[in-house]
């Protein structure tokens, strides 16, 4: 009976990695609550998120953040943002860290993807629309089909 009991636990342990995980209807793109908000368009997050734009406007260093390439929602960014999947890119990561410039960032969860963007002034990252929270702001939304928008659009969030 504990056996069973460990088998179902683990796989329920699994499919809730799986869940945070999986591919977001629409992606926001956050930065800091108290970041100083203006809109932001698709080729200057391009340009945020290649490191070909290091400093915001005001002169604060930029910290870019990421999810592993094996992550849905890096592939999801990446195809919509960057026009290329994380497999491809690290080849360009590789000449960039050559050149004294490192790739993003990479964190392990929307969790810590959330509390470091809420505590690092600069940064910048991305998460499922429908985990975002009051310890950080929007800057723009990017919906399934890759389009980027500066307004919020309807979510359909279940619990």
């Amino acid at each position: 009976m504990r056996k069973l009991f460990l088998i179902i636990l683990t796989i329920s342990l699994l499919l809730i990695g799986f869940i945070d995980c999986a591919t977001a209807e629409v992606l926001a793109v956050i930065v800091p609550h108290n970041h100083n908000a203006h809109q932001i368009d698709s080729s200057e997050l391009s340009l945020i998120f290649w490191r070909k734009k290091l400093y915001w406007n005001g002169g604060k260093r930029i910290q870019t953040l990421n999810y592993a390439a094996n992550n849905p929602l890096r592939l999801q960014f990446s195809l919509s943002i960057l026009k290329s999947t994380p497999d491809t890119q690290a080849d360009y990561w590789n000449d960039m860290y050559f050149h004294g410039i490192s790739p993003p960032h990479v964190v392990n969860s929307q969790e810590a993807m959330l509390r470091f963007i809420a505590d690092t002034t600069g940064s910048i990252g991305y998460i499922d629309a429908c985990k975002l929270d009051s310890r950080v702001k929007a800057l723009a939304w990017i919906n399934v089909d890759g389009n980027l928008l500066n307004n919020p659009p309807e979510l359909n969030c279940t619990p």
